[in-house]
């Protein structure tokens, strides 16, 4: 898995040594002299143009990182967990990295991806600025299935819904799981179908709705808090 971008380079280095494999500079002066020693022997410099070809026209910054392919987790290990954030047919590489990042860093457990047999994860990391390498994240492809499973451990499910409870008004169950919707669709039918509750953001102004990892974000704040 090849990542690329200064910012989300960086973070793997510095947080992620056992994962890396090799470092691709374009430019010099990109890593601290620490850095620089660490990977030495994993450093190769190579052309402009190759590496612009490595990111498929993507914006590099002048540094590659080849990392382990991304380990996706299964569904026993994310019962264990308290707080999951479900992603209900989301496709779009761009919100879903956002959405880990808001998750990683507002305190969710975990998130799962449904209605999907695979992604891009190199892109995820990128979008999410590494947040993907040390957040658990996995694929079921049934919704419906992977809530009845939640419910039977105990956890209490949370559909984001325009119609819902007002989210600054609620409180939480210790084990909640999130369900997010796709920024076109919503909720799909299968999962309001499972979901034990739906919750909303009251909006200052009269508007539709927000994106969907600014929703994310919102919403994974507040049940990081409002727990029963």
């Amino acid at each position: 898995m090849i990542i690329y971008g200064k910012q989300v380079c960086l973070y793997a280095l510095k947080h992620h040594n056992s994962r890396i494999k090799t470092v691709y500079l374009a430019k010099k002066g990109l890593l601290s002299q620490p850095l620089f020693d660490r990977y030495k022997p994993l450093i190769k410099f190579l052309e402009e143009k190759w590496a612009q070809s490595m990111a498929k026209g993507g914006n590099h910054q002048g540094i590659l990182v080849e990392l382990d392919e991304f380990e996706e987790v299964g569904i026993a290990q994310m019962k264990k967990l308290d707080f999951l954030v479900i992603l209900d047919g989301l496709t779009d590489v761009g919100n879903i990295g956002a959405i880990v990042r808001s998750a990683y860093a507002l305190g969710a457990d975990g998130v799962i991806a449904t209605g999907v047999k695979q992604l891009n994860y190199a892109t995820i990391v990128r979008t999410s600025t590494g947040a993907l390498l040390d957040m658990p994240f996995g694929i079921v492809q049934n919704i419906a299935d992977l809530l009845n499973e939640l419910h039977q451990v105990g956890f209490v499910s949370y559909g984001a819904s325009m119609e819902g409870d007002p989210a600054e008004k609620s409180s939480f169950a210790p084990k909640r799981a999130l369900v997010l919707g796709s920024e076109g669709e919503g909720l799909s039918k299968r999962a309001r179908a499972k979901v034990m509750k739906t919750v909303s953001i009251t909006m200052k102004r009269p508007f539709d709705s927000l994106n969907v990892s600014a929703a994310a974000a919102i919403l994974i704040h507040k049940m990081g808090y409002a727990v029963d």
